[in-house]
């Protein structure tokens, strides 16, 4: 029996790749094809269209996060308050790695193409929308536990949650406005206390 093709494999790979390092526009079938090395009448065999590939790209890349980076930040080991702090130290380190190996740091792969796609294409919209709704669960599950804990004060955790994802993911604009992942270190110090959580009327308890 001959080997098993990995060409979906690798087409979702160069997806990924490509889009992030350049955009969903600036990336055609061609180029995705080229790069990982499959004839064109493959990438039709797997996927009607560009938008059905990134669709599935979007849905590996959340998983790849899940593991490597929520999964791991939002363990419940962990207090949980450190838990969301974990997770922009991860995020930091993530875009160190990409910008110490190409010089380029590029941001966040569903704040890119969120950014560039969202009033053009609902199908990727509600995605990346649904992505992000997962991601909050995970803030907001920390800070439930932080009011149950007597960490916090009571408070609408779902509204704080999706302040403290949207304050992250303009620190991740901010820093590849900047092409400096330096500053997502400095500016995730304050991500829980006093700042973000503050203005989002979430503060620590007083003990």
């Amino acid at each position: 029996m001959g080997r098993t093709s990995d060409a979906k494999e690798r087409l979702l790979k160069s997806a990924i790749d490509l889009i992030y390092s350049r955009s969903y526009a600036g990336v055609s079938v061609q180029d995705i094809c080229e790069h990982a090395d499959v004839k064109k009448g493959s990438f039709h065999y797997f996927f009607k269209t560009k938008r059905d590939l990134a669709l599935a790209a979007l849905e590996q890349q959340w998983d790849l996060l899940n593991k490597t980076v929520l999964e791991r930040a939002f363990s419940q080991t962990y207090p949980p308050l450190e838990r969301i702090q974990r997770y922009f130290k991860l995020a930091y380190q993530y875009q160190r790695l990409v910008k110490d190996s190409g010089g380029q740091m590029y941001g966040c792969h569903f704040g890119n193409l969120a950014i560039e796609l969202s009033t053009q294409d609902g199908a990727i919209r509600e995605k990346i929308a649904q992505i992000f709704e997962k991601i909050a669960y995970y803030i907001e599950k920390a800070l439930r536990d932080a009011v149950a804990m007597g960490e916090l004060d009571e408070i609408d955790t779902k509204l704080s949650a999706y302040a403290i994802l949207g304050y992250f993911e303009g620190i991740i604009l901010l820093a590849k406005s900047q092409n400096n992942p330096e500053l997502i270190k400095r500016l995730s110090q304050s991500a829980v206390m006093p700042s973000v959580l503050k203005n989002s009327r979430l503060r620590p308890k007083k003990r």
